[in-house]
């Protein structure tokens, strides 16, 4: 029986991978970072597989497991440290123009990890609401309030002016 299950694990998890680790990415912008999210949430997700396949929407539970994995790494000490944009052994590179998605994920990065999810979620993986809520655990109405203070600080800190109509 073990194996049949080893099996339908392999076989749920190898074609969503790739999907798994672009949602990591845009969450923590890193991606090696994103390997270790995700290895983290398949790697629980592996221990448990007996119950979490019969879960009614496995897709959005494991969804919500690389989110909860990412929010779990934000919290632990060492994932403060911060590296050095350029290692020592190469030259800086001077004179090329700002790249926006690395402003972006910069700016991005510097938001508390539940507005950065909720913004990912949102605007990159193009989320309702109701879906981004489950995931985070949390209610609509914090979605939608995280999201319209995580939009300003980033408008702030990007230098960007406000749409008049407000954020929502």
């Amino acid at each position: 029986m073990r194996d049949e299950l080893e099996r339908e694990y392999v076989e749920y998890f190898q074609p969503r991978l790739p999907q798994l680790h672009r949602l990591a990415v845009m969450l923590c912008g890193d991606a090696d970072r994103a390997d270790d999210i995700v290895q983290a949430a398949v790697t629980t997700l592996y221990a448990r597989w007996r119950q979490v396949r019969q879960v009614g929407n496995l897709d959005a539970y494991v969804r919500r497991s690389v989110v909860n994995a990412f929010l779990s790494e934000r919290r632990r000490l060492w994932s403060r440290v911060v590296l050095t944009e350029t290692p020592p052994d190469r030259p800086a590179v001077t004179g090329q123009p700002a790249d926006e998605r690395l402003v972006v994920r910069a700016a991005l990065r510097t938001l508390p990890p539940k507005q950065q999810a909720v913004l990912v979620l949102r605007f990159l993986c193009d989320l309702p609401v109701e879906q981004v809520a489950e995931l985070v655990g949390c209610s609509a109405g914090t979605v939608k309030s995280q999201t319209s203070d995580g939009l300003a600080k980033l408008r702030k800190q990007l230098g960007v002016l406000a749409p008049a109509g407000g954020a929502r």
